[in-house]
């Protein structure tokens, strides 16, 4: 009896050892790892390397640029996005990696779109990391033939080399029978798709209007039409009317479908 006693005592004291052990060690990769201590990532959108910097390193994180872009209306050198994203929860410590507005704009070379359909046009154009920008509307026998291209108002020679993201201008033909369209629902839509849609109808855009949750070139790229001029659904108009867009990152604005 006394010896099986003492069995069940030792195997008693090597599951208590045991569970101890592993309480240490889990306690100890916990300090290590920092297990179960995550922080939500800053937003470095629209700040500069440096800035960036500064605020990881109080944050408890580390910045690396890992790519970059052109965007012309965005200033040159600024953060255009971060992965992770801003506001996700991760480890202390961790690497955000960040792409770059980049300081010199790519040179990209004109194609020629003189022939093209309009819809053609506005594929191509942005294949090569090029906007369509205006349609300007003139008597021809084919409507959206596309006749001229224009830079800065000045017609542009095929091959011209040209800065990624220039807006390029259309003059396209408008026959005397198929010269109308309807207007489109844009309403919810992030302004690069409304945009789009409405291009895509044979309309411009005649202004965008954000409204105050909008307070930075980042903030536009998630804004959202909340109103339209003209409004959807009613009589045809001629192609080439102006649209008004009203954007916002206000989700109560925007109206329910």
């Amino acid at each position: 009896m006394a010896r099986m006693n003492w069995i069940i005592k030792n195997l008693l004291g090597i599951v208590a050892y045991i569970l101890g052990l592993a309480l240490v060690i889990t306690i100890f990769l916990s300090v290590v790892t920092h297990h179960g201590q995550q922080m939500e990532v800053p937003d470095f959108t629209g700040m500069s390397v440096s800035q960036a910097q500064q605020l990881a390193e109080a944050s408890g994180f580390r910045v690396d640029v890992y790519d970059s872009v052109y965007v012309r209306r965005m200033e040159k050198g600024a953060i255009f996005s971060q992965n992770p994203k801003a506001g996700a929860k991760v480890k202390k410590g961790r690497r955000v990696s960040v792409t770059i507005n980049a300081v010199v704009p790519k040179k990209l070379s004109m194609p020629n779109l003189v022939g093209y359909s309009m819809r053609q046009a506005k594929a191509e154009l942005g294949s090569r990391g090029l906007k369509l920008g205006r349609l300007i509307y003139v008597r021809d026998m084919a409507t959206n033939n596309v006749l001229k291209q224009l830079l800065g108002g000045v017609e542009i020679a095929p091959g011209t080399q040209v800065e990624s993201e220039s807006s390029i201008d259309l003059v396209v033909g408008l026959n005397d029978i198929d010269n109308r369209t309807m207007v489109p629902d844009v309403t919810g839509l992030r302004y690069s798709r409304a945009v789009d849609a409405v291009h895509d109808n044979s309309l411009n855009v005649y202004r965008a209007i954000f409204d105050r949750s909008v307070r930075s070139y980042a903030d536009s790229l998630n804004a959202v039409v909340y109103r339209q001029k003209p409004e959807a659904g009613g009589a045809s108009v001629p192609m080439g009317t102006e649209m008004s867009l009203y954007l916002t990152n206000d989700p109560d604005k925007v109206p329910t479908k």
